[in-house]
């Protein structure tokens, strides 16, 4: 059963608020108040989560333009689940959310981090704070056909064509390499 945690919801309606501000007096832009209506019918029941299968459409699409904005995976590179451990030291996800990841939903997905987060134990919080910023100030792919346009997408990007690969992501060569000012 996929569930919606209050802090996305939060997090949806600050982006709506930010990308479409409505002005003093005027309505709420409409991804902003299907989310709003959500927010209160768990305000009021005092709810922290909400089933997805009781979102409105309008909602649930609202959210899920939200989700595409984030980076896709907590990964920053230094995964010990290929060395044995049952739970990542570098991102706080199980060997199975690790094998699965790209079969998983948007909602199992941040369900996910929303776990990881409140733990702070896996080192994307700690000894390596500094690679899950970077991962963060990564922004979209640029369109292809355009001059900024690299490289095809890679497997894990193809399904979330907005969120570029962090560089945390990538091998440890090739994150090496994206210091160095780009050739063009």
């Amino acid at each position: 059963m996929d569930v919606l945690h209050i802090v996305d919801l939060e997090a949806a309606i600050n982006h709506w608020r930010a990308r479409a501000p409505s002005q003093a007096g005027a309505a709420l832009a409409p991804e902003v108040a299907a989310l709003a209506e959500v927010y209160a019918r768990m305000a009021i029941a005092q709810r922290q989560t909400l089933e997805v299968a009781a979102l409105s459409d309008d909602a649930r699409s609202a959210w899920l333009a939200w989700y595409d904005t984030t980076p896709d995976t907590p990964c920053i590179a230094i995964c010990s689940t290929n060395q044995g451990d049952a739970v990542c030291k570098g991102c706080g996800r199980t060997e199975d959310e690790v094998r699965h990841w790209l079969s998983m939903g948007p909602f199992a997905k941040r369900a996910v981090w929303q776990r990881i987060t409140l733990a702070q134990t896996a080192w994307r919080f700690t000894r390596y704070a500094e690679r899950a910023r970077d991962v963060a100030s990564v922004g979209p792919v640029p369109a292809p056909g355009t001059a900024s346009h690299a490289a095809p997408a890679s497997a894990s990007t193809a399904a979330r064509p907005s969120v570029a690969r962090p560089a945390a992501a990538r091998p440890a060569r090739e994150a090496l390499a994206s210091h160095r000012p780009p050739v063009v």
